[in-house]
């Protein structure tokens, strides 16, 4: 890892060190008053989506007017922490997702909705839910934004490629394609042997991944406030990021504590950090692109 430096006085140093490097098991509103203003380089907020799930400690049943207020305490104090350049990222539903954009928008800067393709299942009197959202808000327009590409989409039958460049293959860049606003290359971690037992909403560790190859450079600062089974722990050890995690639950922090000491940093030949799933190219930075070096 590259070391972290921390723009601030000795004591709010030593605080804000002794915190690094693991998950809490405090509620996130009181680890982010332990937090010195302009301290982390992106923000990945996953809360509860108040859909009455079952978790272990927490009630995922608020009264609506409830859930909001307690949605715009904690993004006031995300934004507080963030530096000038800092990303926050909000994953959510989308109907959730459009009652926060008012409060994002007193605080940060839009950038983009990221959809990211997911079917669920049809709820009633409503189109098929084929997306959740992921907020990207920055704290000023001169934040971090790195391009990134993935591996060029195929068939899964034949192996070809899906898009047909008319006989210039010159156009194709050799590494991958530019990922865009809408991802459908990256799918949902079901009840198979890589969910974690007992916790009921699971994130891809290479989307998260992904997130932070846009928006940090190796040795930044990430905070999670909803740590869950660890997915950000995991992405920000293997790209090579500084951690803070915390969750309410103490059996979802043992088990993303354990998850977290276990994972390993992940670099090419280079020694630049890129998302690798299933053996599969995920995200590289377009920056850290040399050409055939995945041919």
């Amino acid at each position: 890892f590259k070391m972290y430096r921390i723009n601030s006085g000795g004591s709010q140093h030593n605080s804000l060190t002794s915190l690094i490097g693991r998950v809490h098991n405090l509620d996130c509103l009181e680890i982010i008053n332990s937090i010195p203003d302009g301290s982390v380089n992106m923000v990945f907020a996953d809360p509860p989506f108040n859909l009455n799930k079952k978790y272990n400690t927490y009630k995922d049943n608020l009264d609506f007017s409830e859930y909001m207020k307690w949605t715009g305490k904690w993004l006031t104090a995300c934004s507080r922490i963030l530096r000038e350049d800092g990303s926050l990222f909000l994953y959510n539903i989308p109907k959730l997702l459009a009652h926060t954009t008012p409060v994002l928008n007193e605080l940060l800067e839009f950038r983009h909705w990221i959809a990211w393709n997911s079917n669920g299942k049809p709820l009633g009197k409503t189109l098929q839910p084929a997306h959740y959202g992921i907020l990207f808000y920055t704290k000023s327009l001169n934040s971090k934004f790195y391009d990134v590409r993935t591996d060029h989409p195929r068939c899964k039958q034949c192996g070809s490629y899906l898009k047909d460049y008319g006989g210039k293959e010159h156009l194709r860049h050799p590494v991958g394609v530019q990922i865009s606003d809408v991802w459908n290359d990256i799918h949902r971690a079901r009840h198979n042997k890589r969910r974690i037992p007992g916790h009921p909403c699971q994130l891809p560790v290479h989307l998260i991944e992904r997130l932070m190859l846009m928006s940090t450079d190796p040795g930044d600062l990430v905070f999670d406030p909803f740590c869950g089974g660890g997915s950000a722990a995991i992405a920000a050890k293997q790209m090579g990021r500084h951690y803070i995690g915390t969750d309410i639950d103490p059996e979802y922090v043992s088990i993303a504590n354990r998850r977290y000491s276990e994972a390993v940093e992940v670099n090419d030949e280079n020694g630049h950090n890129v998302s690798f799933h299933l053996g599969k190219l995920a995200s590289i930075r377009d920056v850290d692109c040399v050409q055939d070096r995945f041919r």
